[in-house]
């Protein structure tokens, strides 16, 4: 079997890999933050957090998140 690795300089981001990077660095921010809005809110689950944290994301960015 051969594959090709194909450079990320080669080609332009496509929308799908913008997307996925944005749902990455919004997952690594809910970590990031999580603890103080625990220390503020206890009862708020993790899964809470994230939802709220894509809410704002895609808010900022003027559509709905992916179901």
């Amino acid at each position: 079997m051969h594959y090709q690795v194909q450079s990320l300089e080669a080609a332009p981001p496509s929308n799908e890999h913008v997307q996925v990077r944005q749902e990455i660095q919004s997952f690594l921010l809910a970590l990031d933050s999580y603890p103080a809005r625990v220390a503020r809110e206890p009862r708020v689950s993790f899964q809470q957090h994230l939802r709220s944290i894509f809410a704002a994301r895609y808010e900022d960015y003027g559509r709905a998140p992916r179901q």
